[in-house]
């Protein structure tokens, strides 16, 4: 079986959709080396996060414009090219693993399969601009409509999909994404390098995410304010935040500095991937605030890592954390504070919780996400 790749993503995004792209790649070359697979990569030259990828084997072939026109407007290509690419290199399954398939896709000689990881836009419009709302809007009904297969991320997200955008339900399949972080390799010395590299508190709350408005991290911040208006917040409490900020971060930063909170927050945005791990068991309590996500990786890997996990209702996180973890309504700081203290207090609770955590992300094992993705594949042939 020839199967391509919509890998503009894979080859340019740290996070999110970047870590979604690469793990379903390397994913299926491991597992499933008797297949080919092309990757088409829009610009060769922005493709530095396929470093950990095979560059040039016998079954994995990398593709992208080969014309001084194609590269020049390489976005094009990946929307009008693409769909005679698949033909020429005669692929048997086109995977677009964000969001979108080539225009023509019906005309490429390929079956067709398209992950559709949220409707955020759609659900949340006061978060993006309308032309992005407009241009997303145009890109998603396409694929969801073009596609011979819909992937989504989350039984939350398939609800989503069904209710704004009328996906037909038996059209879509919930392949729900592996953890991307490796824990079973971090050693007593790689904890101590990371909390001296980072000059990390000794105890502390984590976050990682990007830092906007979404996400709500000030209701970690409100929670912590209510605490010490109310005497109950522990002087050794810190809150270390693992993300790129937007200019959320400076309406974050004034509530902090006006509630005598400035100095509990400890913002890193030079974390790499691969000291995340240790960052995570480092923790004593992980909070993932989020209003919505199609699944919300943070709390799975919360749960892999061990680390008893707080996050929000109404979207998805109770799917990525599992039972292990505790949830409280978008805007409710006594809730958040409440489970904040008990967590932190009770070291047997923590135990408890990480235990539930580890179980639950069990379920998520890369052979699950193997077998669920290629019964998609299979389907189509």
């Amino acid at each position: 079986m020839v199967i391509g790749f919509d890998a503009k993503r894979a080859a340019q995004n740290r996070t999110g959709l970047g870590n979604y792209s690469r793990y379903i790649v390397r994913t299926l070359k491991e597992r499933a080396p008797q297949n080919d697979y092309i990757l088409f990569i829009p610009n060769p030259k922005r493709a530095s996060q396929l470093s950990d990828l095979p560059q040039a084997t016998e079954n994995y072939t990398l593709v992208s414009p080969r014309t001084c026109l194609g590269r020049a407007l390489s976005s094009l290509w990946r929307t009008l090219a693409l769909s005679c690419e698949l033909r020429k290199h005669k692929v048997d399954i086109y995977h677009g693993l964000s969001n979108e398939l080539p225009l023509g896709i019906r005309r490429a000689g390929c079956r067709s399969v398209v992950t559709l990881h949220d409707v955020i836009f759609i659900h949340q419009p006061e978060y993006y601009k309308p032309i992005d709302r407009w241009i997303y809007r145009l890109k998603f009904r396409y694929a969801g409509m073009k596609a011979d297969r819909v992937i989504t991320v989350s039984h939350f997200s398939k609800q989503e999909l069904v209710r704004l955008l009328h996906i037909p339900a038996d059209k879509i399949s919930v392949v729900y994404p592996g953890i991307y972080l490796d824990f079973s390799k971090v050693t007593a010395a790689d904890r101590a390098a990371v909390h001296a590299r980072y000059s990390l508190p000794e105890r502390f709350v984590l976050y990682v995410g990007t830092v906007e408005e979404r996400k709500n991290l000030k209701l970690v911040a409100e929670a912590m304010s209510l605490m010490q208006k109310e005497r109950r917040l522990p002087a050794e409490m810190r809150v270390v935040v693992v993300g790129r900020k937007t200019p959320y971060a400076e309406t974050l930063e004034h509530y902090l500095a006006n509630n005598g909170l400035a100095g509990r927050f400890l913002f890193l945005s030079n974390v790499s991937f691969a000291d995340l791990p240790a960052c995570y068991q480092l923790a004593d309590v992980f909070v993932y605030p989020s209003r919505i996500e199609g699944f919300g990786s943070p709390m799975l890997e919360a749960a892999a890592a061990g680390v008893p996990a707080i996050g929000c209702t109404g979207s998805s996180l109770e799917e990525a954390g599992g039972p292990g973890a505790f949830y409280v309504e978008p805007d409710d700081a006594k809730g958040m504070a409440d489970h904040l203290l008990t967590l932190w207090n009770d070291e047997a609770l923590r135990k408890e919780r990480s235990a539930m955590g580890l179980s639950h992300a069990e379920r998520f094992s890369e052979s699950r996400l193997f077998d669920d993705l290629m019964a998609v594949y299979n389907s189509l042939i």
